[in-house]
């Protein structure tokens, strides 16, 4: 009895103490409030497949997680949310990659969850939305991360509020780029407990606030592509438990001083304004894996010593300072054998002794250097199986023939003194650049072994030979570009449906026959430049189906024919600069084709920055006429538009639907057989910077509405049937007299003192032929000069020229160099074997 009652006391405790406790360790179900706040919020956005693939690349899984919660489970176990145990209400909501779309504004029921301590929303697209300041409420919040959610999203002056959170340990507002703000002058509730601050790709201005020695636990600090300027606290390079800072791409200038935390792993300040001596404390992190300094204006010498104790380090970079590196003990083994990337573009290297004990190196970059003459065999040898990317252009290295490519995937050997062949890259090369060198002989059929390729540059060299036709079959192959060299032959035939190339440049060699067909299943082309060779075919109308074409230059070659594409369908939707010029197309001017080229007709208000052709390592090309001079663009805006039809056999009326390309910024229609009226509508042109309509037969007044034209920089129109007032605006009054020139009928300024009611057109008349007269003498011994010179010679002819100049009147001077561009143009036109359509009118002369 006595045992049986001592069991049942020791039950009757147990029910007292340990049950509730038990109880307790039980997980609260989730409160109803928060279940209908949740769902509430769900509402308000939707799910859109297309968004958060930015997770793909950074390894993070994406797929919608609102699409568990549902009033059938416990809201505690819904994707993405974690409740307290013991209260239920929501502390963890993490959206991160969930594919969401919306608004969310100050009313959004977000903001009823006030026990949040940790929210992620990153990596999805919630446009148009302002940051609120009820961020700033969630008291209790821990880690705050809105990165790349398209805040345009997250846009708006970040609420001061988001600073002061008392418990705060990691903040991530990055890749919002239409977020602004600037740090708080009063100390931050949070400063104490920050441990991860990344407002990179944000636009922060202002200062580095003098208070970051507070930031006791802070590791990492990443405020890379902001406006923030000013010098960098010394206090911010002693923080004790700083592990990484990067501040790279903002204006910060002045002097770095020492850096004094011993924690420091990764340092990043590269593209900004600093100045002075690399600090040599440096050498005391040894904890240190990254260090980039590029792209800043340090100067002096920087000894490679300064790294030899860094036994961590695997990334260097000083790229584009002022520096010089040396090695002054001259020891031999001076970086760390750990090093995987080293960057040492433009720091005046003239020997690489330095390399022998990075046995590691996966990519070097020793580009804009003073290295010359042939490589030395051991500084390849350890580096052999492990080096990724070689780039060394723009040196003085005359041969490679040493150096290892089997293995290399980036190749770089751009503008330096190579002589012989081709060297042949290992079949695991993808980026191949080797232009402007001196190497000859014909290009290899084994180029074609490289499946992997996707830029091939063989340009300005010296190679022979015809362009082998297996290249059409790449499918990785995004540029090939082979302009001037001594090609010969046709191009390749074949261009496989499958291609994926995007530029093709074979400007200015000697290339015969047609212009394949096949290129129209590249349906990535976006730069086709086949100018300076001697192709013989007609328009290729098929070219109008590349859904990405925005190029074409085909000048200087034998082409010929009227140009008519199909009025059905989407041709050249993307096309803004097309070339035609010097070749002996004839008919009417291609409305047909003017009718398609929508690209030309918008003007994108919504562009801030610049953009260019072309990726990080190649960048289009192209060589053009404007103002008057052949200009190479060594980059391609995506903003220039130009239309070149100059030097052909057109015929007609200008067709009044050109004053549609307002986007336009270079007009040529000059050295064809053009008649009737310049169309008003030209006028409509805002942007066009230069226009050449001179060596047609146009007649009738110039249209009032071209003196409308602010940006125009360059005009002629001479050589016409012009007559009338010539008007005058901004820009007119800025054009001298060869604008105008070989049109009799044209008064004002700047071919008569007067129009109108100034000076009478008798008058004019009477002056013009007074001064015709009184210079007859000097014109006929100024032609004799000028054939002399054409006949035995124009060096001979402009020397006889100078002579008269330096003893005549000196205002003949501007007729000298009209008839000069005369002569010129005549001798180009018989050197391709045109006769041309010119006149010389006796009386102007």
């Amino acid at each position: 009895m006595l045992n049986r009652a001592y069991t049942q006391f020791s039950f009757f405790l147990f029910l007292c103490f340990c049950l509730p406790s038990f109880s307790s360790s039980i997980p609260h179900p989730c409160r109803k409030d928060q279940s209908a706040t949740l769902l509430k919020f769900k509402r308000t956005l939707s799910v859109d497949p297309s968004v958060s693939e930015d997770c793909d690349e950074y390894g993070k899984e994406r797929y919608p997680k609102t699409s568990s919660w549902n009033m059938s489970r416990d809201c505690c176990s819904w994707d993405g949310v974690i409740c307290d145990e013991m209260t239920g209400h929501v502390i963890d909501l993490d959206l991160g990659c969930s594919q969401l779309v919306g608004t969310i504004d100050s009313n959004s029921s977000l903001f009823q969850l006030s026990h949040l301590q940790r929210l992620n929303l990153s990596y999805n697209g919630f446009y148009g939305s302002h940051i609120s300041p009820k961020f700033g409420r969630f008291s209790s919040l821990t880690h705050l991360d809105l990165s790349n959610s398209s805040f345009t999203g997250l846009y708006g002056i970040i609420p001061e509020s988001i600073f002061h959170l008392p418990n705060l340990e990691t903040l991530d507002l990055s890749y919002n780029d239409q977020l602004s703000g600037s740090f708080p002058k009063t100390k931050w509730n949070s400063s104490a407990s920050l441990m991860k601050l990344d407002l990179s790709f944000v636009t922060f201005s202002g200062n580095l606030p003098e208070y970051l020695s507070n930031f006791t636990r802070i590791e990492d600090l990443n405020l890379k592509r902001n406006f923030l300027n000013g010098s960098i606290p010394s206090s911010m390079l002693s923080l004790p438990s700083l592990r990484k800072v990067v501040l790279s791409g903002n204006y910060f200038s002045g002097q770095l001083e020492d850096f004094k935390s011993n924690s420091l792993v990764w340092i990043d300040l590269r593209n900004n304004q600093l100045q002075g001596q690399v600090p040599k404390s440096i050498q005391n992190l040894e904890n240190l894996t990254t260090l980039d300094l590029s792209f800043d204006n340090f100067s002096g010498n920087v000894d490679i010593s300064l790294f030899s104790n860094l036994k961590h380090l695997w990334y260097l970079s000083l790229s584009y300072n002022n520096i010089s590196l040396i090695n002054e003990k001259e020891v031999e083994f001076t970086l760390p054998e750990s090093l995987e990337r080293l960057e040492l573009a433009a720091c005046e290297v003239t020997k690489i002794e330095f390399l022998r004990s990075a046995k590691q190196l996966e990519e070097l970059d020793l580009s804009n250097n003073k290295l010359q003459g042939r490589v030395p065999d051991w500084a390849w040898s350890n580096r052999m199986f492990s080096l990724k990317s070689l780039i060394l252009s723009h040196n003085m290295l005359t041969s490679i023939d040493s150096i290892p490519l089997q293995s290399v995937e980036i190749i770089d050997l751009r503008s330096n003194l190579l002589q012989g062949s081709l060297p042949n890259p290992g079949n695991s090369t993808r980026l191949f650049f080797i232009s402007q060198n001196n190497l000859i002989g014909e290009i290899p059929l084994s180029i074609c072994n490289l499946r992997l390729l996707k830029v091939l540059d063989l340009a300005r060299n010296n190679l022979t030979g015809e362009i082998p036709e297996c290249l059409g079959d790449i499918i990785h192959l995004e540029v090939l570009d082979m302009h001037r060299n001594n090609l010969s032959g046709s191009l390749p035939a074949t261009f496989i449906t499958e291609s994926s190339l995007r530029s093709f440049n074979l400007h200015d060699n000697k290339l015969k026959g047609k212009i394949p067909q096949s290129l129209a299943n590249c349906k990535e082309l976006q730069v086709v430049d086949l100018g300076d060779n001697q192709l013989n075919d007609t328009f290729p109308m098929w070219s109008g189906a590349l859904p990405k074409l925005q190029v074409l230059i085909l000048r200087s070659n034998k082409l010929h024919g009227s140009i008519r594409t199909s009025r059905i369908g989407n041709m050249f939707p993307k096309l803004r600069i097309i070339d035609l010029s010097y070749n002996a197309f004839s008919g009417i001017l291609p409305v047909s084709l003017f009718q398609h080229l929508k690209a030309m007709r918008t003007i994108d208000q919504t562009k801030k920055l610049p953009a260019y052709l072309g990726d990080r390592y190649y960048h289009d090309s192209i060589t053009i006429a404007t103002k008057g001079l052949k200009l190479e663009l060594v980059r391609i805006l995506t903003i220039y538009t130009t239309i070149d039809l100059s030097s052909n056999k057109f015929e007609g009326h200008i067709p009044h639907i050109m004053g549609d390309f307002i986007a336009l910024r270079v007009l040529n229609l000059s050295h064809n057989a053009l008649e009737g009226h310049i169309p008003p509508s030209l006028g409509s042109l805002s942007v066009v910077e230069s226009f050449d309509l001179s060596f047609n037969q146009l007649s009738g007044e110039i249209p009032q509405q071209l003196a409308s034209l602010t940006s125009l920089a360059f005009l002629n129109l001479s050589y016409n049937h012009l007559r009338g007032c010539i008007p005058q605006g901004a820009q007119f009054s800025t054009f001298e007299k060869y604008s105008y020139g070989g049109n009799d009928g044209l008064r004002g300024f700047p071919v008569s003192k007067g129009c109108g009611n100034g000076v009478s057109e008798t008058n004019y008349t009477e002056s013009a032929v007074d001064d015709e007269e009184s210079n007859s003498e000097f014109w006929s011994d100024f032609w004799k000069a000028a054939l002399m010179g054409y006949g035995s010679g124009l060096c001979i002819g402009l020397s006889i020229i100078y002579f008269m100049i330096s003893t005549g009147n000196p205002k003949w001077l501007a007729r000298i160099i009209e008839a000069l561009e005369y002569m010129i143009m005549v001798r180009q036109r018989k050197k391709q074997g045109r006769k041309g359509n010119y006149r010389r009118r006796n009386n102007h002369f």
